[in-house]
């Protein structure tokens, strides 16, 4: 493997780490907290979302960049190998799922903060959507991140770790 390759593949996976933290930190830690202060939660989730959207758009962007360079370094393998290619075709649409719900997610939340409280019935059906979708993101690229360890499996040969040792 050579130095480009590692540097693509760990510029994939670390990408990646962050989308998936990002989203999940936002689920678990930022719109909790934003609901509990006591302000106006919208407000203040949306500022945090705000920060961290110039990030998380960076991440996605290197982690679609880095997906393809894999792809067309392993090119054989993806094409060759059975189990390789349905991996490969697994990690594309789960791609395409986190892809859709994170920009599905950022304009809803963007529809919540420009909608005025005083339409209740909107603002309500905006936050249940959100409420759900919050989850899809983190839940999308945790599966990415399971599937790359698979393909790092694939490739590493028969000895292991917890393989049996060598009988002598």
């Amino acid at each position: 493997m050579t130095f480009l390759s590692t540097t693509i593949r760990a510029t994939h996976l670390v990408t990646n780490a962050a989308w998936f933290g990002g989203s999940l930190m936002g689920a678990v830690g930022l719109n909790p907290a934003a609901r509990r202060a006591g302000a106006d939660a919208t407000e203040v989730a949306g500022t945090g979302w705000e920060r961290w959207g110039p990030v998380q758009g960076a991440a996605i962007g290197a982690h679609l960049l880095t997906g393809v360079g894999i792809v067309v370094d392993n090119r054989r393998r993806v094409l060759l190998h059975p189990p390789t290619t349905a991996a490969v075709g697994a990690k594309t649409a789960l791609t395409g799922v986190a892809l859709a719900s994170t920009a599905w997610a950022w304009q809803a939340g963007k529809r919540l903060g420009d909608t005025a409280p005083t339409d209740l019935a909107q603002h309500s059906r905006q936050r249940t959507q959100l409420t759900w979708l919050q989850w899809v993101t983190p839940a999308a690229t945790g599966a990415l991140l399971v599937l790359d360890a698979y393909l790092g499996e694939q490739q590493r040969g028969a000895a292991g770790l917890l393989d049996n040792p060598v009988r002598s």
